[in-house]
């Protein structure tokens, strides 16, 4: 089957960006990306390309070149389920919050409604690509629910998981390591992934586009993501322990990056992971484990997610106790609340929880993030309801610039690895901050010696 129309629905983090590189990429194939946010398809449409709703480098370009020609966006997803002939689904699992699983199991409540939405829409053979992450086997559940249809529609399901890294996703699109695909082995299934195969081959060498059954394909997900998860729970792990003994943690990720077999990448300590995808996998990988009664598997991934949250936590205990065991009523400004630097994506920052912890110690939280606004801050803070709302637009503010941010405050604390912190006059900084001035380095990214020389109080973590 040669494709030429293709739907996608949901425009957030995975949907938005993979399919304005398709687009770019496949000039001939008509990219429809629909949404029923009708304010998030509004600025994916906005005529300054620049206020598009995701922040990723390079994303803009590529928008402002593709769309209009072949990619569109758009609240009609029905008209999109139609006329399309294979169908990217792309929309949030989150943690379940509620009934059994909660804390842990994927919530497939948004993936089944889109099922049934092709379901009930479809009047023509489609190929359906499961882009979110997603437990293992759910294809089934969807082949099931679109084969029970009645109208006679015959549905290929796909696995095709992205593995996309916030801050590089449009590199990681051009270039990727590999696009894996998983699909049926029958004669249809094997149609139905050579013409996903087709699609990515119009940039990416075929060596790296891997085909797999389906279940392989949803578990290769969820893997890779609790493997570097643990890598940066064991180095945060090892960060404590160097507290400890005077070693640096610096120096000892250094030493063991230098082994082939271990490799650098993924081995930076800090004050934790976040991002949509690491802890979401994890419980998931956690869920299913126990389902099947392997409960010491369970318990081997469990500890990443508890090593994680210790490391949040430790980061808050130590500035309270830095700052003479009581923070009430002061300034800690935070530099950066995005989860990582090049996004705007907050989900499952480590600074929420840190912000989160200060608070109940009722301090005042200043916030600046190049990217992230005061509106985002107090969602994010709002979405945890240990407190009122009202409490939390009391004590946090947020700042447009940050030596504002900094001003009179008693500490600043490191929460985002922006490169532009680096570039900062800190000298000015320092002047502008109530003394002892204290840097608590989340992220290991500032040059600790000079900052010690214009007379903060610095600590790093793991140094």
């Amino acid at each position: 089957m040669k494709i030429t129309n293709i739907c996608c629905i949901g425009a957030g983090y995975v949907g938005g960006p993979t399919m304005a590189i398709i687009a770019q990429k496949c000039p001939h194939i008509k990219v429809t990306v629909v949404d029923l946010n009708e304010d998030r398809i509004a600025k994916w449409n906005d005529a300054d390309v620049n206020n598009i709703p995701i922040y990723e480098p390079g994303l803009s370009e590529v928008v402002g070149e593709a769309r209009g020609r072949n990619l569109f966006f758009s609240t009609e997803v029905d008209k999109a389920i139609e006329e399309a002939q294979l169908i990217f689904i792309s929309v949030n699992t989150p943690t379940k919050t509620y009934g059994s699983g909660k804390g842990m199991a994927a919530d497939l409540k948004y993936i089944e409604l889109c099922a049934r939405q092709i379901a009930r829409v479809a009047k023509n053979d489609k190929i359906v690509v499961e882009k979110s992450t997603l437990p293992v086997r759910t294809a089934s559940a969807i082949k099931n629910i679109l084969e029970n249809t009645g109208n006679g529609v015959q549905f290929q399901i796909l696995s095709n998981p992205e593995f996309l890294a916030e801050g590089t996703a449009v590199e990681d699109l051009f270039a990727p390591d590999r696009v894996l695909i998983g699909g049926d082995s029958t004669a249809e299934g094997q149609k139905a992934i050579e013409a996903l195969v087709s699609i990515y081959a119009n940039w990416v060498p075929r060596e790296k586009i891997l085909t797999t059954n389906v279940w392989s394909s949803e578990l290769s997900k969820l893997t890779a993501n609790a493997f570097l998860a643990q890598r940066v729970s064991s180095i945060n792990a090892l960060s404590e322990l160097c507290e400890k003994t005077e070693a640096d943690v610096n120096e000892v990720a250094r030493a063991i990056g230098m082994d082939s077999r271990i490799g650098s990448k993924f081995l930076k300590a800090s004050v934790g992971f976040g991002g949509s995808c690491f802890q979401k996998d994890i419980l998931n990988l956690v869920y299913i484990a126990k389902s099947y009664g392997l409960n010491e598997v369970a318990d081997y991934w469990e500890q990443v997610i508890i090593m994680n949250d210790h490391q949040k936590n430790r980061f808050s205990r130590n500035i309270v106790s830095t700052l003479y065991n009581t923070i009430a009523d002061k300034k800690i400004a935070f530099l950066g609340w995005a989860f990582k630097k090049d996004t705007n994506d907050t989900r499952e920052s480590a600074a929420i929880y840190v912000a989160d912890n200060l608070l109940y110690e009722q301090a005042n939280i200043a916030v600046y993030d190049p990217k992230v606004d005061h509106k985002q801050v107090l969602f994010d803070l709002d979405y945890l309801e240990t407190r009122t709302k009202e409490a939390n637009a009391k004590y946090v503010t947020s700042f447009d610039n940050p030596y504002e941010a900094c001003k009179d405050a008693h500490a600043i604390a490191v929460l985002t690895e922006w490169d532009e912190f680096k570039e900062y006059d800190w000298q000015k900084i320092y002047d502008s901050m109530l003394k002892p001035a204290f840097v608590f380095d989340g992220r290991n990214l500032l040059d600790g010696q000079k900052l010690e020389a214009i007379g903060f109080k610095y600590q790093a973590i793991g140094s």
